[in-house]
Formats: C-alpha cells, sequence, structure tokens
C-alpha cells in the first residue's frame, strides 16, 4: 500500500508545490492510515539504526560509520521531530545553530551538513520520506586555505627522533607512499614486496590500489621486521606485549608526540600523505597518476594538493610571464 501511495505522490509533484505536496502527503496517508504497513511506526532511531546497517553493508569504514552516528542521533535529539515531517527549514535552523552553540568553521558545518544530506538521502531512495528537506541545503561555501606540508628539514627531525625501529619504519611508509592511516594500520607483513617496493593497500569502500615505498623506507621496514620476536602477522604492532595491530588512534598519538619532542606542531598522519602528493605534483608526476596513487575516486580531491606549494606558482610565473 505505501509504494502504491509513494507512487501516486510521485506522479502528482510535477503538476503540485511543495507545500500542496505535503498537504496532500499527510492526507493521503491519513485516509489510508488503516491500510499502512509498519514503515508509519517506525521511530527516528530506528531509521537511523536501519541507514547505519546500510552503510555497513555498502563497505564504509568502522570509523565514516561512527561519525554518521554521532552527527545523525545529535541532530535526531535536537529536532525532536517524526523524520516525515522534517522540512527543510527545520533543517536549516539547525544547521544555523549548530554553528553558533558550538563556534565551529564552515567547514566542520559542510561535513555534518553533509552526512544528514545522505542519511535523508538514503530514506527518499527506500521511499520512507517523500523528499529528503536536504535537497535546498546546499554545500556551504568555505574559504580554501594553503595547508601547510612537512619540510625536508622537518622530516630528518621527525627521523632522528624516533628510539625504536618500528616508528622510523612507520614515518618512512607514510612519507614514501601517502597512504592513509587506517591503511597503514590494515596492512599487513605478507602485503609488503620487498623486490618490487610496493604493496597493496584495500582504501575506502574497500577499493584495492598498489601503491609504492623508496629504498629508505625498505631498509627500515627490512630492520623493524627482523627486529620483531611476535608472531602477529600486522605490518605495525604495539610495542608491548602481547604485541597486538596498532589501531588508528595508536599511530595518530606516536606521530604527534614525535612531532612534539622536536617542537614541531600540527603534525600528525593526513600531513605526511599531503606532503607526499605536493612532492609528486612539484616534480612533475601527471595529476590523474597522483590521483591513482593516492586512492582518489574524484581528481578534484586531488586538485587540492596541486595548488599548496605557492612558490611554484611563483618561479612558473617567473619563467613565462615576466
Amino acid at each position: 500500500m505505501e509504494e502504491k501511495i509513494a507512487n501516486i505522490l510521485n506522479e502528482m509533484s510535477e503538476y503540485l508545490s511543495v507545500s500542496q505536496m505535503r498537504k496532500l502527503q499527510e492526507v493521503v496517508l491519513h485516509t489510508f492510515a488503516s491500510k499502512i504497513d509498519h514503515k508509519n511506526e517506525i521511530s527516528n532511531n530506528a531509521y537511523l539504526e536501519m541507514f547505519l546497517d546500510a552503510k555497513t553493508i555498502e563497505g564504509c569504514s568502522e570509523r565514516t560509520i561512527k561519525f554518521y552516528k554521532i552527527t545523525i542521533d545529535k541532530m535526531l535529539q535536537i529536532v525532536k521531530i517524526p523524520i516525515r515531517k522534517i522540512t527543510t527549514e527545520d533543517m536549516r535552523g539547525y544547521l544555523s545553530d549548530y554553528q553558533k552553540i558550538n563556534n565551529c568553521s564552515k567547514v566542520t558545518v559542510d561535513n555534518v551538513r553533509r552526512n544528514i544530506s545522505s542519511f535523508f538521502s538514503w530514506l527518499e531512495e527506500e521511499n520512507y520520506i517523500l523528499k529528503s528537506p536536504m535537497k535546498r541545503i546546499h554545500k556551504i561555501k568555505t574559504n580554501q586555505q594553503v595547508k601547510e606540508i612537512i619540510t625536508d628539514e622537518d622530516i630528518e627531525k621527525l627521523r632522528d627522533s624516533c628510539k625504536c625501529t618500528r616508528d622510523l619504519a612507520m614515518i618512512d611508509l607514510l612519507y614514501s607512499t601517502g597512504i592513509r592511516v587506517g591503511e597503514l594500520v590494515n596492512l599487513n607483513i605478507a602485503d609488503i614486496d620487498f623486490e618490487a617496493r610496493e604493496c597493496v593497500v584495500f582504501g575506502k569502500g574497500g577499493k584495492e590500489r598498489r601503491v609504492y615505498f623508496d629504498a629508505k623506507a625498505k631498509l627500515h621496514l627490512q630492520n623493524y621486521i627482523q627486529s620483531r620476536s611476535d608472531c602477529n602477522e600486522a605490518l605495525f604492532v604495539t610495542l608491548d606485549a602481547p604485541h597486538e595491530r596498532l589501531k588508528i588512534s595508536g599511530v595518530e598519538i606516536r606521530i604527534r608526540a614525535l612531532g612534539r619532542s622536536v617542537n614541531l606542531t600540527k603534525i600528525h598522519p593526513h600531513k605526511f600523505r599531503r606532503t607526499m602528493a605536493t612532492r609528486a605534483i612539484d616534480k612533475g608526476m601527471p595529476i590523474e597518476q597522483v590521483q591513482k596513487i593516492l586512492g582518489h575516486s574524484q581528481i578534484d580531491t586531488t586538485m587540492q594538493y596541486a595548488m599548496v606549494n605557492q612558490s611554484n606558482v611563483k618561479i612558473s610565473h617567473r619563467k613565462y610571464i615576466s
């Protein structure tokens, strides 16, 4: 019955305004209430759980699922309206209040908007709602800042600060491959091909790709693996017994600590990724190949790295214009 009602509403959407459609939906649902299945009785939290289950099946990482859950659950606690009755105005008000109350950046608010939009788009695709209230709330324009990279001098400082072979191998693998921290912790020793100086990683959505490391990273990885006495298949493990696989938080904490030890601020795993991409582009690697190495589905994401080094713009201007 609900599917038939959805078809009727979809047909009429071409001829009626949004407010008229909303009223039509209300009348139709009320009229056939006794014949509508259990979907009408689903709670907001149940909708959220179904959405998270769907995203899990699609292959989203645990981290992404957690972010979805936190973002949407927080919204549902504030906007205490049944899912079917939430309007665009409700969501605009929520996002505006969110930014004011949390005093956060436009980038943060846009991340929240994107997660909530995914939730409502899924509800629309599954015919739980007629139309997503987020459709008319577009991407929030943000100021694009030039982000710093790790200099050659700083990378040497970080190497010198390492007190164990594991940290040295970890830093050089991040620096030469540009892999994500989530990809790093999922690597096993068997994934490393030392002869070809390459390894296979599984990126977002479980997409497989091949990445490459330099001779320095190869040497440090071999030294680290040879120094280990445990039997864990993971490439990077904790220093203390029982030597379990390192988690993302463990890598992040360690990298930041190494940075602070040599008075370097804002040192984190993703900065190595950005640095590798910038170096590759600076040295003339085609943007499409950089995209392939980084595992970006959209080249626009890769293009952000091409705009980092302003000094190259200056050099090019002097060469071609001045």
